[in-house]
């Protein structure tokens, strides 16, 4: 297997954040978690905080907390009181009140219990992008891969419609049996050469553009996320063991690139008046197929949903491993392919629906940017069926097996959060006390247990260093 790279093109390194997918990936490859954190100024993550995405009373900030063990014993009871507020009881549903993970981030506590403590909460890692793929390279060109310095010039295809080569600077041929297009955005073999076509998702989500910038590490520090709505957008804040990594994405159809850096400058104070900005245009949607012919698209080749879940690295892992299947199974040929496309587009569409539902359910009304949001009734069925069942009190369970099956790529509690994080509520004024016999979740016995389980892990660790004796490949 040969990776052909140009040193002349660089890394996008936007959203240098993941979901807990990269932990168990990792793993499968049998990548150390302490080698390659301290090699790539990597930090946990245990979730990700919204602000100021909703002007609710009491729903100014939520976590959307990665799922852990000690759900099971706090879920059920948060669930049932989302349904039962729906309804318009006064019970607590707020999703802070209710998850591990959620108490712990905000006390800045590590994702790692004590050895007697039997449960392990998810989690994922902010890292710096640059750090990541250069430790990757090393380790791939250990594992036997072979890398090639060099740019394409130009794709050979066969009259069967096959790619047969690539053709590399110096003339050089590169043959092959599957070629992997991960040219980023250009998507030079599988849209450019093969014409595979692009679906945009612009109707629906209406961020192009991010300005990014590094300020320094500053404290207190948790394992989190943070997501800060903003005028045209929202801007994230991504702690590294070196640096805070910090960015705003935005529509240009509702504010400039120059306005844009100046308000996330204002947004960061001091520290953001001299950090060095880079302006980063997004091709928002898929490819209809990602496997076209003897091409797999992967990454911004494949396709690219904002960066507000972190979910680029989930998809890039996902179709990894389902193509390997998929080909395996089908004997190395394309046999599965029409199977293996229609998984990969449910999953796209899965994600893009619940970031979609952010910005369509969100309760902010300062711009035309928000409220043209809150106001866009250009959403796939799925969606509007989810927030149908919210609205009319229905199932919430049923409705999402009933929209994405168990390929949903967002839990029952995920939806939840978004909801009720938001205050998707009956107005205070409209709630009402209930009768002494109602079933309510016991929020005395949530917040007893969860305080009994953070009694087992510990404020953040000190800078992690690799294993002098650690082999990278």
């Amino acid at each position: 297997m040969t990776l052909v790279e140009s040193p002349d093109i660089g890394i996008i390194g936007v959203g240098e954040g993941s979901t807990p997918q990269l932990r168990v990936f990792f793993d499968h490859l049998g990548i150390a978690e302490a080698n390659w954190m301290a090699a790539c100024d990597a930090t946990h993550k245990l979730g990700i905080r919204f602000t100021g995405w909703s002007e609710r009373q009491q729903f100014a900030s939520y976590f959307h907390p990665f799922p852990c063990p000690v759900d099971l014993h706090t879920e059920p009871a948060f669930i049932r009181n989302c349904a039962l507020r729906r309804r318009g009881a006064n019970v607590p549903a707020h999703p802070d009140d209710w998850f591990l993970a959620t108490r712990l981030a905000d006390q800045g506590m590590q994702p790692e219990p004590s050895s007697n403590f039997p449960f392990r909460p998810s989690y994922g890692f902010h890292f710096d992008a640059f750090k990541l793929g250069a430790f990757l390279r090393r380790w791939a060109v250990g594992q036997g891969i072979t890398h090639c310095e060099a740019m394409v010039q130009q794709v050979e295809v066969a009259g069967d419609g096959n790619v047969a080569a690539l053709i590399l600077t110096g003339g050089e041929r590169l043959e092959g049996d599957i070629f992997i297009d991960c040219s980023g955005f250009r998507a030079l073999i599988a849209q450019e050469t093969l014409g595979a076509r692009f679906i945009p998702f612009a109707e629906n989500l209406f961020n192009d553009r991010a300005v990014v910038m590094p300020t320094p590490r500053t404290a207190p520090f948790r394992p989190q996320t943070d997501s800060i709505a903003m005028q045209a957008g929202w801007r994230w804040a991504i702690p590294l063991t070196t640096r805070t990594g910090n960015g705003y994405v935005y529509s240009s159809r509702y504010i400039s690139d120059h306005d844009a850096e100046a308000e996330l400058r204002a947004a960061l104070g001091p520290q953001g008046e001299t950090a060095e900005a880079r302006i980063l245009r997004m091709k928002v949607g898929r490819l209809e197929n990602s496997w076209t012919a003897n091409c797999l698209a992967a990454g911004l080749a494949q396709g690219f949903i904002e960066p507000l879940e972190a979910t680029a690295l989930h998809i890039v892992i996902v179709t990894a491993l389902e193509f390997a299947q998929a080909y395996e199974q089908g004997r190395f040929t394309p046999q599965h392919r029409d199977a293996f496309n229609r998984s990969i587009a449910l999953r796209y569409e899965g994600i893009r629906d619940y970031i979609v539902g952010h910005y369509r359910l969100s309760q902010r009304t300062t711009s035309d940017y928000w409220r043209d949001n809150a106001a866009n009734h250009t959403l796939s069925d799925g969606l509007k069926a989810v927030m149908t069942a919210w609205f009319t009190n229905a199932d919430m369970a049923g409705a999402l097996a009933q929209v994405y099956g168990t390929t949903s790529p967002y839990s029952l509690a995920s939806w939840h959060c978004l909801f009720a994080g938001y205050g998707t509520f009956p107005s205070h004024e409209k709630l009402r006390p209930l009768p002494p016999s109602t079933r309510v979740g016991d929020m005395d016995q949530t917040s007893a247990l969860i305080a009994a389980c953070m009694a087992n892990f510990h404020a953040t660790c000190p800078r992690q260093e690799p294993d002098p004796t650690a082999q990278v490949g």
